[in-house]
């Protein structure tokens, strides 16, 4: 499996953004998907998760303001980001649980101006 990440890039306070992450390979063997995020100087952290089965889990500081989604028939994963907030900027990673373990994207950077 291998994943694709896009939608990153310069938004102001308040704006949204739509990350995607598109998976190929042998994208029939993903379950869980994820997405991190890791500011500057910060650790990483579990932004929001989406299980084969289609439930989701998100960090407490983007409840209502992202949501993650899957396109099974596309093998894309989605994070819908509005209410952007400073804190937000970070680079952004995609995973994916597949057969062999759990595979990681590039990073794709989101950065919130004031």
């Amino acid at each position: 499996v291998q994943l694709q990440a896009s939608g990153g890039g310069l938004v102001q306070a308040g704006g949204s953004l739509r990350l995607s992450c598109a998976a190929s390979g042998s994208a029939f063997s993903i379950g869980g998907m994820r997405w991190y995020r890791r500011a500057p100087e910060k650790q990483r952290e579990l932004v929001a998760l989406i299980t084969r089965g289609g439930s989701t889990n998100y960090e407490e500081s983007v409840k209502g303001r992202f949501t993650i989604s899957r396109d099974k028939a596309k093998n894309i994963l989605y994070l819908q980001m509005n209410s952007l907030k400073l804190e937000d900027t970070a680079v952004y990673y995609c995973t994916a649980d597949s057969g062999a373990g759990m595979v990681w994207g590039q990073g794709t950077q989101v950065t919130v101006s004031s």
